[in-house]
């Protein structure tokens, strides 16, 4: 056990489950759940026995993205989007990560989801990255995984919209994940878990690496890129404005 908002555990042999329930904050990325996910990470990086891990949330919400105050945060300079780097920590993980998004994938909550090697959805969850919303352009690499995973037209309209969009709606746009009843997510991650268990470490370890060696390599330019757009549009006053009145909303 992390802490009482992040808990890992080995569910069986080289099988991780890491499970996000900070349900006084709806699993936003508030500081006790960055610490908790930086720290079970660094965990996983060193258990030599585990071969896969299982990231999920609980009931309803899988992961939020930034609270207000982050957001306020960076607003004012006081913080960026790259402190703690919880958006790289699926896609720097040595062995694969399966992300189970059981509930609402918000804002950098999604995106942190799509940097998983395996990402599964609910049907009647919200997926959405509302970075616009609230009137800043995307950070946490969303401009770079988008696209891979999803498709430059339909990552074009998810970011610049900033709609929410549910699972199905997601599926019946063609996206290339599993689509399935919210009960059936965790279920579904531990078949493909099992699969992955029976292979020798080494071996996929090596192969993860080869995959995700063009995104691990080009992910820091787009996140200096980020930033920069950040710089332009994210200490606009009406952000502020619009981070104070439509959080959560």
């Amino acid at each position: 056990m992390e802490n009482s908002v992040v808990e890992l555990k080995e569910i069986e042999p080289g099988i991780a489950l890491l499970t996000m329930q900070d349900r006084v904050h709806k699993n936003t990325f508030s500081k006790e759940l960055v610490k908790g996910l930086i720290s079970s990470f660094e965990k996983i990086r060193n258990n030599q026995n585990l071969k896969v891990v299982i990231l999920t949330g609980f009931d309803t919400y899988f992961a939020s993205g930034g609270t207000q105050e982050a957001l306020l945060e960076i607003h004012q300079k006081e913080a960026t989007f790259t402190d703690g780097n919880l958006y790289s920590l699926a896609l720097d993980c040595p062995i694969p990560v399966i992300s189970a998004m059981q509930g609402h994938g918000i804002g950098g909550g999604f995106v942190m989801g799509l940097f998983a090697d395996f990402v599964i959805l609910s049907r009647k969850s919200i997926y959405t990255t509302n970075f616009m919303k609230y009137g800043f352009t995307p950070g946490m690499g969303a401009t770079l995984i988008l696209p891979v995973k999803l498709g430059l037209s339909l990552t074009q309209e998810l970011l610049m919209t900033a709609e929410n969009f549910l699972g199905e709606e997601l599926q019946q746009r063609g996206i290339p994940f599993p689509v399935l009843p919210r009960n059936e997510v965790v279920e579904h991650a531990m078949k493909i878990a099992r699969s992955l268990s029976e292979k020798p470490r080494t071996s996929l370890i090596t192969l993860k690496d080869h995959l995700v060696a063009p995104l691990r390599r080009d992910l820091q330019s787009i996140i200096k890129q980020e930033l920069l757009m950040h710089e332009k549009t994210f200490h606009q006053p009406e952000v502020k404005e619009k981070i104070l009145s439509l959080f959560g909303k």
